[in-house]
């Protein structure tokens, strides 16, 4: 079962070098980085370029931008990464075993723990909100690096066309197929925005924002909420 990593960037030249370091490894094993850039005015494609298979361009948006890779990845898996994450050899390990057995149909799609790199405490609360929540909901973030089967991500026609909640979206369909594998693995997520804009202030803005759109509010309305 060969992968296919996918990661959308914008801007993003001071963290990009790290992720591509910590997947270096996958890359040498045969499997497929494909990074698909949204017009970055920085150096990220610059410092990609040679340490990435398919280095792409698409328009800006995490949707169409995902979308594109997929359509250009050659592997039976596709695993989405934003490029603020840091993937450990472990959660690598996790992942490349749950993807020998992921032609089951138990094993259709999933998504990974997620662990947030600030220190603050009320950030272990958060983090450990989060994977529960998404275990029990069978709904992943983007965050929690979603994987799926080529086929089956085909089949319920890839990330709708939308600028946010395009990984609940994602999530809901492939939901109607099966539950998803919660790998209790970490990946490490970028605590930036909580910090900058306040940890309980953005958990506040974070589930309002999901209710919202539970409640049928225009995703483009909430991009703006949340931009």
């Amino acid at each position: 079962m060969r992968l296919s990593i996918i990661i959308p960037t914008l801007n993003e030249a001071d963290v990009i070098g790290a992720l591509l370091g910590d997947l270096a490894a996958l890359r040498a094993a045969g499997h497929e980085l494909i990074l698909v850039d949204g017009g970055s005015r920085d150096a990220t494609r610059t410092l990609a370029e040679p340490l990435v298979d398919r280095l792409l361009a698409a328009p800006r948006g995490r949707a169409a931008q995902m979308n594109a890779g997929a359509q250009a990845a050659t592997g039976e898996l596709l695993w989405f990464l934003h490029a603020d994450s840091r993937v450990p050899a472990a959660t690598a390990e996790a992942l490349l075993a749950a993807a020998r057995s992921v032609a089951r149909p138990v094993v259709r799609w999933g998504r990974c723990d997620v662990r947030l790199s600030g220190r603050h405490p009320l950030l272990r609360v958060i983090e450990r909100a989060m994977n529960l929540r998404s275990c029990l909901s069978g709904i992943a973030t983007g965050d929690q690096g979603l994987f799926v089967s080529r086929a089956d991500f085909t089949a319920v026609g890839g990330f709708p066309d939308i600028p946010l909640m395009e990984d609940i979206a994602l999530s809901q369909r492939l939901r109607r197929l099966a539950r998803p594998l919660c790998l209790r693995t970490a990946l490490i997520t970028s605590s930036r925005r909580w910090e900058s804009r306040g940890i309980l202030r953005t958990m506040m803005l974070m589930w309002r924002l999901r209710l919202a759109y539970a409640l049928g509010a225009d995703p483009a309305r909430l991009a703006r909420w949340y931009r």
